[in-house]
């Protein structure tokens, strides 16, 4: 039992009040949960890695205004800087020019400033791309518009998802027949296919329906379209565990006491599945972040000149060879962010529920 309590897990109060030498008191499983997450130390370190990321993001206009001073669409295709007390070009001229050894003319291949750390007083850090923009301004601010959509989106899939999956598994009959027939409908058709259909379909015109206007290149069109190709595999597990629920006692109990509709979801089977949706958040908002940065790659997400990783890595791959930082610094705040909330997803939801296996699979 005292290596049992010495492990990282608690699972009861028991071996808690084992742990700390003390009578044995009534402990909420949320506080179990936090004594086991907190040590978890590799997904505390994820955390910091995923706040760290998203607080340079959220600095992107104070970078760009005091420090790079330049906007993420503003280009420099003439200027020079200096660098190392001498003048450089942001972008080649190019042209052409005699080969020293023929004499003949030759082309001259356009050159893009490449990465400056801090040699040009904290401009052009990341290198320059082929407008001559500053790729660690557009790194932060593709952040910024990457992290809110994918965290956006989350938000509404996760309440979609919690919504029909509390009516379907509550009521049964023909509304979970209704509902059930939708998430397999969507979980039937392949995420990024969907995604580019709908995607290349309001890119142009947007979406104009009553009252609801959303014009092209707008960040909401990628936000709700990841929301609805997604909220099947929030969805149907969730309807799962509330139609366990649903035959329970504490759930009968309730209703012959006159309880509602209303009151037993909400009241009832709301906190009994909160710890899985808490999970499912976490861990949905890196699915969504890879699923955007496909869209955007593929032209069906954020539009131009909008920055977001996945255009960034798209703006770069023709340059792949002669300038690789283009390509390879957004992948790699993209593979920071998605490697980092997954890790501290699944350390949530061991400590949560170390006997529970969730995972998002599609």
């Amino acid at each position: 039992m005292t290596q049992q309590a010495t492990d990282f897990t608690l699972d009861t109060a028991a071996e808690l009040a084992e742990l700390e030498h003390g009578a044995i008191e009534g402990r909420s499983p949320w506080y179990l949960a936090w004594r086991r997450l907190r040590r978890n130390y590799v997904a505390l370190a994820s955390l910091v890695v995923f706040l760290l990321i998203v607080a340079a993001c959220v600095a992107a206009p104070w970078y760009a205004n005091n420090v790079a001073k330049t906007g993420p669409s503003s280009t420099h295709l003439t200027d020079k800087i200096t660098v190392d007390g001498k003048q450089v070009d942001v972008i080649s001229p190019g042209g052409t020019e005699p080969d020293p050894e023929t004499g003949q003319l030759v082309i001259k291949a356009v050159e893009v400033l490449g990465p400056q750390l801090w040699k040009a007083d904290g401009k052009y850090v990341l290198g320059a791309d082929t407008l001559g923009r500053d790729i660690a301004v557009r790194v932060l601010y593709g952040g910024r518009n990457s992290l809110k959509i994918g965290i956006g989106s989350a938000l509404i899939c996760t309440f979609l998802a919690t919504l029909l999956a509390l009516i379907a598994g509550y009521f049964g009959g023909w509304s979970d027949w209704l509902i059930t027939r939708v998430f397999d409908l969507i979980a039937a058709l392949p995420v990024i296919l969907l995604g580019i259909a709908l995607g290349a379909a309001l890119a142009i015109n947007g979406f104009h329906q009553g009252p609801i206007n959303i014009e092209s290149g707008s960040l909401w069109i990628p936000t709700l379209i990841i929301s609805v190709i997604l909220v099947a595999y929030v969805g149907r597990p969730l309807r799962g565990q509330i139609l366990s629920l649903r035959e329970k006692e504490f759930i009968e109990a309730s209703i012959s006491q006159g309880s509602g509709p209303f009151r037993v979801m909400i009241g009832e089977l709301l906190p009994n599945i909160a710890s899985t949706i808490l999970v499912f958040f976490t861990l949905i908002i890196a699915n969504n972040i890879l699923v955007e940065a496909a869209l955007s790659f593929l032209g069906a997400g954020v539009q131009p000149p909008e920055p977001s990783w996945g255009t960034l890595i798209s703006e770069g791959q023709e340059r792949i060879r002669t300038a690789p930082w283009l390509t390879i610094v957004p992948g790699t705040a993209i593979v920071l962010t998605v490697v980092a909330l997954n890790i501290f997803g699944d350390g949530l939801r061991d400590a949560l529920d170390p006997r529970a296996k969730v995972r998002i699979e599609h």
